[in-house]
């Protein structure tokens, strides 16, 4: 029996439906033995209409690797909505998962690297996803990664951060990240340590994408026996980031033809799913089967043209990186299966809106960009989104959607607001369908690069950004804080090959600049205002420009790291 039914029963009978734990968020000493007690959160008026909301979100994981997750694909993408042009605004983990609890931008809410003066460290939680949905009476927890450098950077108040919950939370399941003096953390996939409700919990020996999902069913469970209350669980495996323990088939150090030593980062995995996809992948994710994925950077910014040509052993690098991302992404894979199995079985599938994403794309290969990500071409912007739940109809949306979208959606379903978010609730793109491509989305990052962060720091105007962009349809326009730019042409160029910055078309520059103007340091409803009409693109031509995008990839990278043939139709 779902929980609105068994709401609507209660109701009939005459029966009060406020319980004890309506005023605390329940009591979730049952979630575990190990588990310390709550936080008291959570005390608006329950709502049996409004869903659950689970929100699963990976880390470092690429659009076209869902291609491994087919058993996800099959509940959530074919059972609802797949969004194909889906984008995390700062591609990198801690401003992506800020994005997330605040609805804003990076340069809004200001948490733009994951580095001092960055990261953990610099983010106001006064006002979150998280707060917002316990004052209107969910409970809420969250399961695995927080935000990069939670447990070593102190709050923002200046406190030690190892034992601190942020508001808004009933539980509090956190990694915390590995610093010296500290067994395991967020990044030892064998040896999670977390702050469990304000005491640190260590699960030695236990492969962390396992851990983390019974953690969610066990939270999940606690959060069910209250009826009225609906529940928010933000579950976050760090799959596939890369993260330890080092293993014997990782690839180490490996010397590019300049001489640069390259250290190739890879997830661990548990034993049974190595070699896994060897017969499938057979090469690199971002590169072809022959032959070089882009021979001609000499338009692109500096830090791409410094990059030589990869070597064979490079491109044998590649592949293993590959397959061990789609092996760590195999486990989880199966984890979520597991979930969903689970939310049936006790009765909250119908009652739970589930959104599968990830913080951040990553690059493979392309451009010569061996790996990492934060720099705004596709493979690194792009993200998966898959949502299934009450009300969610089953098909696929071309109109483009951001992290920032998504929790201003999650908001809404509660029926409330996050202040100052500056993303769009997507639920009437979702039950009415496509109206085209109309509005800008932000791209920016805060690069490593030598030069670029001296610049970011320096230059006016750019306070902190090295680099910011807006991607259009059609268009994408990128200006560095070193006064480099890239231009491109999606329908054209879909592979971002021809830079057009210096292009004769200086109407048509002229006109990109001005939106680029307009849209870069944006807050709220500016945000959300339209383009100009000849820069928006209707249904039918976006979905055109979207579908030869992904051709376009699949004939020169054959899928993510695939045979010219294309990927799998299934995986074990």
């Amino acid at each position: 029996m779902s929980r609105r039914t068994r709401a609507a029963a209660a109701l009939l009978a005459g029966l009060c439906l406020v319980t004890a734990a309506c005023s605390g968020g329940g009591n979730p000493a049952d979630v575990a033995s190990s588990a310390p007690s709550p936080t008291a959160v959570g005390s608006g008026p329950a709502d049996p209409t409004r869903p659950n909301l689970l929100v699963i979100e990976t880390d470092d994981m690429r659009a076209d690797e869902l291609v491994w997750m087919p058993r996800t694909s099959r509940l959530l993408g074919a059972k609802g909505l797949q969004f194909l042009n889906s984008f995390s605004p700062n591609p990198l983990c801690c401003p992506a998962r800020a994005s997330f609890l605040t609805g804003k931008y990076s340069h809004n809410h200001r948490v733009l690297s994951h580095e001092p003066p960055y990261g953990f460290g610099a983010f106001d939680d006064s006002v979150t996803l998280a707060t917002q949905l316990a004052d209107a009476g969910y409970s809420t927890a969250l399961i695995g990664k927080y935000l990069n450098g939670y447990g070593v950077q102190p709050t923002l108040a200046g406190e030690d951060s190892s034992g601190y919950v942020p508001p808004g939370w009933t539980q509090w399941w956190a990694g915390l990240d590995n610093k010296r003096g500290r067994a395991g953390g967020t990044y030892d996939y064998f040896h999670l340590t977390a702050n469990v409700n304000g005491e640190q919990v260590s699960w030695p020996g236990r492969y962390s994408t396992d851990l983390t999902a019974e953690q969610t069913g066990e939270v999940v469970d606690a959060f069910s026996q209250d009826p009225d209350r609906p529940w928010f669980v933000w579950w976050n495996p760090v799959a596939p980031h890369h993260g330890a323990p080092i293993e014997d088939d990782d690839p180490g150090t490996v010397k590019r033809s300049d001489g640069f030593g390259v250290n190739w980062v890879t997830p661990a995995r548990p034993d049974e799913v190595r070699g896994r996809f060897d017969d499938e992948i057979v090469k690199g994710a971002g590169v072809p089967a022959s032959g070089s994925p882009e021979a001609d950077v000499s338009d692109k910014p500096r830090y791409l043209r410094l990059l030589p040509e990869l070597s064979d052993t490079e491109r044998d690098v590649l592949r293993t990186v590959t397959r061990q991302r789609a092996e760590a992404l195999s486990v989880l894979d199966d984890r979520i299966a597991e979930t969903f199995a689970h939310l049936k079985k006790i009765g909250e599938a119908d009652d739970t809106v589930v959104v599968f994403t990830s913080d951040n794309g990553y690059y493979l290969g392309e451009h010569r960009k061996r790996q990492g990500k934060i720099n705004l071409h596709e493979p690194s912007i792009r993200v998966p989104l898959l949502i299934r739940g009450p009300g969610v109809p089953k098909g696929t949306r071309f109109d483009p959607v951001t992290t920032l979208d998504l929790s201003a959606t999650l908001a809404a379903y509660a029926g409330v607001e996050l202040p100052g978010a500056d993303g769009t609730d997507l639920r009437p793109l979702m039950a009415q369908g496509d109206r085209g491509w109309s509005r800008a989305v932000v791209i920016e990052g805060r690069m490593p690069e030598a030069g670029y962060e001296a610049a970011a720091d320096s230059e006016p105007g750019w306070d902190g950004l090295g680099t910011v962009g807006v991607r259009l349809g059609r268009w994408k326009v990128v200006r560095y804080a070193t006064g480099e730019r890239e231009v491109y042409d999606l329908d054209r160029d879909p592979l971002e090959l021809e830079n057009l910055a210096a292009g004769p078309d200086t109407a048509l520059l002229a006109r990109l600049d001005q939106v680029w103007e307009q849209y870069v340091d944006c807050a709220g409803a500016g945000c959300r205002q339209a383009l100009p009409e000849q820069l928006r693109l209707d249904p039918a031509e976006n979905e055109r420009i979207t579908r030869q995008q992904d051709l376009a990839e699949r004939e020169t990278f054959g899928g993510p790291g695939c045979s010219a043939s294309g990927p799998p139709t299934s995986a074990p």
